[in-house]
This record gives structure tokens, C-alpha cells and sequence, in this order.
């Protein structure tokens, strides 16, 4: 969120106003009062356009500071629920600018963007007038020193008055992007005021999950509070790799190439049932065992959209009988919860036992399909019927 792409901005040295984060109407008060000035109001929220949803607001005084909260805490924005605001100190802007390091993808490789007219839409920007935003390539062992700093400063053709300025903020900005081990790092505006300072007025951070061993701090500090609805974060926090999407047949799988096969399969079956299509990814690994197959299940049955669920297991350090009985007392242990058809394909390693287990289970909810085209036609055959 933006106050804590902040907190990282200041941690390293990128310019930045004061301002304290609220989860109530009241405290906004006494940030206000702190602060001793003009203070603006921001919904604290993963997402954009938060000021034209009504989340960013100017408050004179203390009591308005207050009133604004109130009317912004609560608020949806583009599906985000605000929990908390930002009151920091308001500033005047005599211009705007964008700067942004990211990992640029396609080319394996770093790039620096910045434009001398921030605070719109980059993507628009970038679309409508793409002379307007330069994109310069960054050397991963080199890295963004005062002249490469400056080089993106010309390339962007920023103002004369503020280029010793930005070529110190986008030093600055680099360490952020390397030490924290990001992803992106952007800042839209990068704002002059009146007086010719240059500070960060908004920040966007993406930090890379892979690196959260180096810094559990951060991550610990920065961790969202799971929702009860909040499918995710509940997977997240029992260690499942799950993503939502927007069908109606729940997955799990074995391997992340099977599962993503598994997605292609049913969306493939279930062209014939009504369109139905995947509900989710969800790799549960090497093992299979009775709690990971539970706690995949529970989120499974947990999402609403799902009307069937669909376990294709390939057995091999995990065998297939490890799996069934996974299964089977997963089942037992969420009892009544478990509501929803289940359809099992077992294959390799003990196939022939893990069968046998499922079948002298003889569970209600439970069928076996020897093949995967079979089993992701019968699981979308059973979510169009539930629909």
C-alpha cells in the first residue's frame, strides 16, 4: 500500500512528506493536530483511481480530517474495502513527473521509465503519447549509479531545475528496488512544489515473493489481515499455492504443470456443459497428505462459485494409495462441510491400490475416472447441474 512503499521510500532516502496511518475516524484527529497543517486524507487500498472513487480527500482542520475519514473509511473501491487511511501532509504542486524501475520481463532484463508529466494514467500515457515516457534498459550488474541516473533524467527530458534533484531521487529509488528486492518500484507524482523541492507524493512497491526468507520482517509487518472471505489469504496462510479464478469446478493437483494442464482440460469439457470452467489453481505439491488435502478442500468448498471439485493426482514420490487415504480421511475430517461432488483421477505409483481405497470408501460424494479427459468432463458435467 502506499504508506508502506513510503516507509521503504524513507528507509533509503527517496523524499517524502510526514504522515501517520489510521484504522479509525478519531485518530485522523490526532494526526491533524501533529501535523499542524493542511493535511490531505488517502484510502489505504492495492489499487488505483482512488481519487476519482472519492478516496483522497483535503481536510483544513482537525475536525475535518476526522469527516473525511469517516467518509472514506468503509468505502469500495474497484472491489477493495478501505480499513485504513493515510493523513499526511497536503502540498502544493507546481508540476508532476513519473519515475519507475521495474523487471522488465520480455527482455530478461531491468528498465528504468520516467516522464515529465506524471500524475495521469502511465498506461494511457503510454498509449496516446509514448514519446512522452522514455524507457531506458538497466544493466542488472551495474545498476543505477549518479550518471545513469542522469542519463534517465535527459532521456526524459525533465526539467533543467529539478535534474540534480530526480537523479538523486532515482539513486535513491534503486537501492530501494535492490535492497527490498522488488519488482517494481514507482512513483507517480514525483511532484516540484513552489518552493523547488522535489518529493514522492504517491509510491507503488511490489516486492517478489520469492525473496520473503531474506526479508520476513517485511513481509510479516506488511501482511494483509486475512478476511473470513478472503480465499487467498486463507490458503496463503495454511501454505497452499492457490489462485481464484471465475469458474465453477474447484482443482487441486499435484505439480504445477499438471494442474495448469488440468485448467486447459476442463475449460476444454466444459465447452460441452454449459461453458462451466475452472474455479481455481491449487498445487498441493509432493504431498498428498490427509491435512494438506483437508485444508485444499476446505478452501475449495469454501468458495461459493464452486460446484464441483476435481482432484487429478499423478502418484510418484507421493503414491496413489498415500493419496486416496489423503482423500478419504480429508473427507472424515471435514464432515459436513464437505458438501460438494468430488471427482478423483488417480494415475501412477499404486494406482491400482489408491483405486481400491476410494472405491471401498464407497464415499457419496467421491467418483473415480480412470482418465483425465473423462474425470474433467464428468466434473464439469456435475458443475453445470449444480449450477
Amino acid at each position: 500500500m502506499e504508506y508502506q512503499a513510503k516507509e521503504l521510500f524513507a528507509k533509503h532516502g527517496v523524499p517524502v512528506l510526514p504522515g501517520e496511518t489510521v484504522d479509525s475516524a478519531d485518530a485522523a484527529r490526532g494526526v491533524a493536530e501533529r501535523i499542524g497543517k493542511q493535511v490531505v486524507v488517502k484510502a489505504q487500498v492495492k489499487t488505483g483511481g482512488r481519487g476519482k472513487a472519492g478516496g483522497v480527500k483535503l481536510a483544513d482542520t482537525p475536525d475535518e480530517a476526522v469527516e473525511k475519514a469517516q467518509a472514506i473509511l468503509g468505502l469500495d473501491i474497484k472491489g477493495h474495502t478501505v480499513h485504513k487511511v493515510l493523513v499526511t501532509e497536503a502540498s502544493d504542486i507546481a508540476e508532476e513527473y513519473y519515475v519507475s524501475f521495474l523487471l522488465d520481463r520480455a527482455n530478461r532484463s531491468y528498465l528504468a521509465m520516467a516522464s515529465a508529466e506524471g500524475g495521469v494514467e502511465i498506461e494511457q500515457l503510454a498509449v496516446e503519447r509514448p514519446e512522452a515516457l522514455a524507457k531506458v534498459p538497466v544493466d542488472a550488474v551495474k545498476g543505477v549509479d549518479e550518471a545513469k541516473a542522469r542519463e534517465i533524467v535527459e532521456q526524459a527530458n525533465m526539467p533543467a531545475d529539478v535534474r540534480d534533484q530526480i537523479v538523486d531521487v532515482l539513486v535513491a529509488l534503486w537501492k530501494v528496488f535492490v535492497e527490498e528486492e522488488a519488482t517494481l518500484v514507482e512513483v507517480n507524482p514525483l511532484a516540484k512544489t513552489p518552493d523547488g523541492t522535489v518529493l514522492a507524493l504517491d509510491g507503488k512497491v511490489t516486492l517478489d515473493g520469492n525473496a520473503e526468507f531474506r526479508h520476513k520482517d517485511v513481509f510479516e509487518t506488511y501482511a494483509d489481515p486475512v478476511e473470513e472471505d478472503d480465499l487467498e489469504g486463507r490458503a496463503k496462510a495454511k501454505g497452499l499455492n492457490y489462485v481464484k479464478l471465475d469458474g465453477s469446478v474447484g482443482i487441486i493437483g499435484n505439480g504445477a504443470g499438471l494442474v495448469m494442464s488440468t485448467l486447459d482440460v476442463v475449460a476444454y469439457a466444459g465447452e460441452e456443459h454449459g461453458g462451466v470452467k475452472p474455479a481455481n489453481f491449487l498445487d498441493i505439491g509432493g504431498g498428498a497428505s490427509a491435512q494438506v488435502m483437508a485444508d485444499g478442500l476446505e478452501i475449495i468448498i469454501g468458495d461459493p462459485d464452486v460446484r464441483s471439485v476435481f482432484v487429478n493426482v499423478f502418484g510418484g514420490i507421493t503414491a496413489c494409495d498415500a493419496v486416496a487415504n489423503g482423500i478419504v480421511q480429508a473427507l472424515e475430517m471435514l464432515g459436513d462441510s464437505a458438501t460438494k461432488p468430488l471427482v478423483v483421477r488417480l494415475d501412477g505409483n499404486n494406482v491400482e491400490e489408491g483405486r481400491r481405497i476410494l472405491e471401498e470408501a464407497d464415499h457419496p460424494l467421491v467418483t473415480v475416472v480412470d482418465t483425465m479427459d473423462g474425470a474433467a468432463g464428468k466434473a464439469a458435467e456435475l458443475a453445470n447441474k449444480g449450477a
